[in-house]
């Protein structure tokens, strides 16, 4: 089994190329859920969907995020209600958000809807929250603390970071079958995702960070950092306001006491000893995913580290 640590969009482009390579059963996929937030009175999972979207092939690939063609009725309605619309929600996504809701409303768990979702659209992978109980990732800024989807989406990273919190970290479990995941994986892959806000959550939550100690698969972290800058998303400000360097060193540097080896980009080669210095072995392959070819390229090279090709 190949477990995954996953955000959002970045990390579905890389699965996207994986569940290409192997098997979808070899495969689990461990998913942020700190940015999950209610909206209109809904349970919204933005990284679940954007994985699920994406593996299903329903996402709108021009955002990343969302269903392809959806239409936004509802939101317009709301807005002349008197309702807010700066997180817009198209009306089959709603949908998602509207039966999540009911389930959970219905005492059933995150990952159990999280299942129930995931044969809904046939995917055969388990993809599993990184835990049943609410964490809320807060942004703190001169503004105050921000829910990181206001500070995202609302106020558009506008605001200088000054702290992240996750805020219910200490009082979560990891969701059931994370953990054993973890200690029983061929390898463990960190996508590259935001290494503050997406995998942070997910080492916040008690027993996972410990548990990557304790695996006997290989851990590989493949940077989200190209050239000095996020492929995708604030993952550079919040790097920065945290006083950590913008680069693929800096997300080496988050992940140092567990990671066996980085993958980095060909333009960051220049890296790779200052990378090595911490103790982490690296490599450099094409880690920017323009299109199918590439990541499936990307996810033969992070097998073959791996070992598993």
């Amino acid at each position: 089994m190949i477990v995954v640590l996953a955000g959002g969009v970045g990390a579905a482009r890389f699965l996207q190329g994986l569940v290409q390579v192997v098997p979808q059963e070899r495969l689990t996929v461990i998913v942020n859920t700190g940015d999950d937030r209610d909206f209109y009175g809904l349970h919204v999972s933005p990284d679940l969907d954007i994985v699920m979207y994406t593996l299903a092939g329903v996402v709108d690939e021009t955002h990343g995020w969302g269903i392809h063609n959806d239409t936004y009725n509802t939101m317009q309605q709301l807005t002349r209600y008197g309702n807010e619309n700066w997180f817009m929600l198209g009306d089959c996504d709603l949908a998602t958000h509207i039966h999540r809701t009911n389930l959970l409303r219905q005492g059933k768990t995150l990952s159990e809807v999280t299942e129930e979702l995931c044969k809904r659209f046939s995917l055969e992978m388990r993809i599993l929250p990184m835990s049943d109980q609410p964490v809320a990732t807060h942004i703190q800024t001169p503004a105050g603390l921000l829910h990181f989807q206001e500070y995202m989406v609302k106020r558009r990273c506008a605001d200088e970071v000054q702290d992240v919190v996750f805020v219910g970290a200490n009082e979560s479990r990891p969701a059931p079958g994370v953990l054993d995941a973890i200690k029983e994986a061929e390898a463990i892959l960190i996508a590259p995702s935001n290494p503050i806000v997406s995998i942070g959550s997910i080492l916040a939550v008690p027993g996972i960070h410990d548990m990557l100690h304790e695996t006997s698969g290989m851990v590989i972290a493949v940077s989200p950092i190209v050239g000095g800058a996020p492929i995708k998303g604030p993952a550079d400000k919040l790097m920065r306001g945290l006083g950590m360097e913008v680069s693929a060193v800096g997300v080496a540097r988050c992940y140092r006491d567990f990671l066996d080896v980085m993958v980095i980009d060909e333009q960051d080669k220049h890296l790779l000893s200052e990378i090595e210095n911490l103790g982490i072995p690296a490599v450099t392959t094409n880690t920017i995913m323009r299109d199918d070819a590439g990541r499936i390229a990307l996810s033969h090279a992070v097998l073959e580290v791996a070992g598993l090709e």
